[in-house]
């Protein structure tokens, strides 16, 4: 990440109290408050069913910064899985080129950042994963296997509905417990 983005990413940093989400793609600092608790209800749900599958020597974290220095981007997904080996550093920035996958749990308050900014970001992060839980429309999305900059292929599901989650984890993700907004 050049200087100048790390300081405008530091700043924002300091301006933020525990309670706001930070993350920075190109030249735009992206700063969101806390979830709600349906919010968080759901990405535990979502997050039981992968703990069930997770490969060994990877683990799950919440809210890490994935950062990929090479195209100025650090995003900060609801959850992830990285190796634990990786998770032994007191950066707080994490090579996002190892995440298996990264989990949004759709913000109400700025849904394009995860359907367009994320949708955008993540492929070029090469993360092979993105699985996109809307509250708002009731739905999920799989986005996988990027390629040249965006992901190949998208299974979309309505709440109630299952989603098959390819390896690593390879198992059917079962939306029925899901709240919406």
């Amino acid at each position: 990440m050049q200087p100048r983005h790390r300081e405008l990413l530091d700043q924002a940093r300091q301006l933020a109290d525990s309670k706001v989400k930070v993350e920075f793609s190109g030249d735009i600092v992206i700063m969101q408050a806390s979830p709600s608790a349906i919010h968080q209800r759901n990405l535990s749900n979502i997050r039981r069913q992968f703990d069930a599958h997770v490969p060994d020597g990877y683990i799950a974290t919440e809210n890490s910064d994935l950062e990929s220095p090479a195209i100025s981007k650090l995003r900060n997904p609801d959850l992830t899985y990285l190796p634990e080996e990786a998770m032994t550093t007191t950066d707080s920035a994490l090579p996002a080129e190892l995440a298996l996958i990264a989990v949004e749990i759709v913000s109400p308050s700025n849904p394009e950042n995860d359907w367009e900014g994320k949708v955008r970001d993540y492929p070029l992060m090469h993360i092979p994963l993105y699985l996109l839980v809307d509250a708002r429309k009731k739905t999920v999305t799989l986005l996988s296997e990027p390629e040249n900059g965006r992901y190949r292929l998208r299974e979309d599901a309505a709440f109630g509905e299952t989603v098959h989650i390819p390896a690593p984890f390879g198992f059917t993700l079962d939306t029925s417990r899901l709240l919406p907004y």
